[in-house]
């Protein structure tokens, strides 16, 4: 338990130099002096700032880095939320706009409270992120999702499910954000420190608990690790100051079985089920550093580290993780400022050590072991779509695809109507962005396969075909800005096509990332497709013009064999069906075994 009397001494003593005075809203200010002033209590909200727990070497650096680290300290994210509410009520009454707002308000602090601004696709308006630690959601909130949108229209009002179990929000507005933030936490949900340098969205098993095959159950976790990073342990309010300031982005993954569904090996944090060799209790190897972004992609390493599966062991580890990640990672090259680097800079083995001392520093009787030897007996990773028996007698779990995750008004409504006819209003995300209805009764199955919104002419399906049942696409060029080209639209489109002109004999993961940063993750995936430049011949003036294009990878896997495909397999590809659909179906057919489709 954090006591802010205690912390705000300890914060004090390491910044002896600054003065501490509140920031005023909508202040426009951008100059930064060499000597900082730092907020050591927010006046508005009672908490300490997320850079008071920052140690005086920590603000020094960040003093002198990149331009997000500098606006942190000119102003802190954490009660940024009080922004959004103050705000809000400036443009309900006519008193202000959105273009009047501060620029580093607008464009990187309104990101603690979970709300991305589109600047350059849907100017003024925001996509808002949530935390649904092991993505799971019910009825209701999904209903809530569909209220929260639907007023922004088909095109700009619409719900993503990520490949973080997630669920991303569309259009939202300033003025409306109040009312969206008090009906999610009324739901025990938040949107709160799930967006820049905050702890990202707990991912777990989507089979937890209704798996013959699990290890760990890891919904507790999840809903532990979630709560230790965006949960004030003082106040019992969401937006957790502690981790309010980190260097960067950071992912936790916790998986559950054999299948990996988290995909470990591509998080800062991977715990990995396996027993320990002498005892047989059930517990956690550690990996350490898997990410991706525009300059480096990373697949995690063995950390040598080995902890029960226990609540308490899991939560201090990630916390001394994220302790010693905090306050002495990268903070001028951002593209540095990830676990990885920091792993690498100490040597894992030193990385080790440095943990486990910061562990015993807590008190808290938790122990750490060497790695234990991982299950060597055959194991084929299973499909989570379809209909599959559970191990509670009379109960079946079936799991449907929504093309590329993206979800309009309608569909979020129907999907909570399917919840509460046939899964006790539960609903569970997947990280191919398909979703799970859990312990449906065996004797209802048939009906809920004649549902109308899962019959022909509806896109969510329980059968669908091995290429379209498995792609995954990031947002695009449709709301974000980094894209380079469409991706949601036209991987829907591609798999149909590919399905009708090529039969596989197994699931085809083909994933579509706009931009190098590879948010749709394409170097996990059987085929990845990436926006690039690509060139082609312009008949009318006989010269190669500049089009939409991509380099495609092949070869990523997932699963406890899991592999990343680092090297382009082809690049300069064009986008236009005509150039991009042939050259799949060459590598379904020389790859992966594909034949023509028999008409």
């Amino acid at each position: 338990m954090v006591n802010y009397s205690r912390a705000l001494l300890i914060a004090a003593a390491a910044v002896p130099a600054y003065a501490f005075t509140a920031s005023s809203l909508g202040r426009r200010s951008t100059s930064l002096s060499s000597t900082p002033v730092i907020e050591q209590v927010d006046k508005r909200t009672g908490k300490p700032t997320g850079t008071s727990f920052l140690p005086q070497d920590a603000i020094d650096r960040a003093a002198k880095g990149n331009p997000i680290e500098k606006a942190k300290l000119a102003k802190d994210g954490t009660s940024a939320f009080v922004d959004v509410y103050e705000y809000a009520a400036k443009f309900r009454s006519g008193e202000m706009t959105w273009e009047e707002v501060e620029a580093a308000d607008m464009n990187t602090r309104l990101k603690f409270v979970g709300m991305l601004h589109r600047d350059k696709r849907t100017p003024g308006q925001f996509m808002m992120r949530l935390k649904v630690p092991n993505g799971i959601i019910n009825s209701d909130q999904m209903r809530f999702y569909a209220d929260c949108v639907e007023k922004y229209g088909e095109e700009k009002g619409v719900i993503d499910i990520t490949t973080r179990q997630n669920i991303q929000l569309r259009g939202v507005k300033i003025e409306d954000a109040p009312d969206i933030i008090d009906g999610l936490h009324a739901r025990n949900q938040t949107s709160f420190q799930s967006a820049l340098d905050s702890v990202r969205n707990m991912v777990g098993s989507p089979l937890a608990g209704i798996d013959d095959q699990e290890m760990v159950d890891t919904r507790e976790f999840c809903n532990a690790l979630n709560d230790l990073v965006s949960l004030d342990p003082v106040t019992n309010t969401r937006g957790n100051p502690q981790w309010g300031n980190l260097p960067r982005k950071f992912n936790i993954a916790v998986s559950g079985s054999r299948d990996d569904y988290a995909h470990t090996h591509i998080n800062d944090i991977g715990l990995v089920p396996c027993k320990h060799a002498e005892t047989g209790v059930m517990g956690f190897n550690v990996v350490l550093g898997g990410y991706m972004s525009i300059k480096r992609v990373a697949e995690s390493i063995p950390a040598n580290m080995w902890i029960p599966a226990d609540r308490e062991s899991v939560v201090t580890l990630s916390e001394a993780i994220l302790r010693i990640f905090r306050d002495e990672s990268e903070r001028k090259d951002r593209q540095k400022a990830r676990l990885m680097w920091l792993v690498e800079k100490y040597g894992v083995a030193e990385f080790k050590q440095e943990v486990i001392k910061e562990i015993n520093s807590y008190g808290r009787g938790v122990t750490v072991s060497d790695a234990q030897p991982a299950p060597t007996e055959p194991f084929e990773r299973r499909e989570l779509l379809g209909v599959h028996k559970q191990p509670q007698e009379g109960k079946s779990r079936v799991g449907v695809l929504v093309p590329t995750g993206r979800l309009s008004v309608k569909e979020c409504r129907e999907i909570a109507n399917l919840a509460d006819s046939y899964s006790g209003g539960e609903i569970r995300l997947t990280v191919e962005q398909n979703f799970i209805l859990p312990n449906v009764d065996d004797d209802k199955v048939d009906a809920l396969l004649k549902e109308k919104s899962l019959g022909d002419g509806s896109r969510l399906k329980v059968n669908p075909g091995f290429i379209e049942g498995n792609t995954v696409s990031c947002t695009g060029a449709q709301f974000c800005g980094l894209a380079l080209v469409e991706t949601k639209a036209p991987a829907e489109a591609v798999a149909k096509k590919l399905e009708e002109l090529v039969t596989v004999d197994r699931p085809i993961r083909i994933h579509w990332t706009g931009c190098p940063n590879s948010c749709g993750q394409v170097q996990v995936a059987d085929i990845g497709i990436m926006g690039g430049p690509a060139k082609k011949l312009n008949e009318e003036t006989g010269k190669m013009m500049a089009v939409p294009g991509c380099k495609i990878f092949v070869g990523g896997r997932i699963g406890e064999d899991a592999h990343l495909a680092l090297e382009p397999y082809k690049e300069g590809i064009p986008l236009e069906d005509e150039s991009l659909i042939p050259e799949l179906v060459e590598i379904l057919k020389s790859e992966f075994g594909a034949v023509d489709k028999k008409m």
